[in-house]
């Protein structure tokens, strides 16, 4: 995951070691009840953990204002070199200064099997484990509640896991209503 990517330039730098974090979670997932906690995410391999920001992670999406929008950026990237580049657009974290924490982490979770299924797609190397599900991204934000999926990022899932997605088809209801939150708010990269 990028968030525990020293090189990275993302904003959401965990800053604990993944091993560390992994218990920290497992710990918590334990104690609010186990997998009966996890929230329903948009295809039956997601599901989402909610949790108190225990990390040094700052907000990474802002309301987009007449003050901030002249600095927003384009350009076509990808997450890595073996998915499609898309059309992003972001803030550049420097633009803020010392952003705030953000008060909670999503923890996006996928099946094991979906997380094979991906990596077997992309020719990436297989995971030994045999836990049920595995964190496949960490959302650093102000609200206990899944944000749209960018849509974007809803589009590239519907192409499909050789391009870098997980293979679900666009829905349009939850494409509009992504349109509707990300016309109005950026990432912080």
């Amino acid at each position: 995951l990028r968030q525990f990517d020293p090189d990275s330039q993302s904003l959401s730098q965990v800053g604990m070691a993944k091993e560390e974090f992994e218990n920290r979670i497992n710990e918590m997932l334990s104690e609010a009840g186990g997998l009966s906690c996890l929230k329903d995410g948009y295809a039956p391999f997601c599901k989402h953990f909610f949790v108190e920001n225990f990390t040094q992670m700052k907000s990474a999406c802002i309301k987009i204002t007449s003050e901030n929008k002249n600095l927003l950026c384009t350009e076509y990237k990808s997450r890595n070199e073996k998915e499609l580049k898309v059309l992003q657009r972001w803030f550049p974290a420097s633009s803020f200064g010392d952003l705030p924490r953000a008060k909670y982490l999503d923890c996006i979770l996928y099946s094991r099997e979906q997380i094979k299924e991906e990596n077997a797609k992309m020719g990436e190397d297989q995971q030994a484990t045999n836990a049920p599900w595995g964190i496949v991204s960490i959302k650093a934000q102000d609200v206990d509640h899944e944000l749209p999926m960018n849509p974007i990022t809803q589009m590239r899932n519907a192409l499909g896991k050789e391009h870098g997605g997980s293979g679900v088809p666009l829905n349009i209801d939850s494409y509009n209503a992504s349109v509707a939150f990300w016309s109005s708010h950026a990432s912080i990269l």
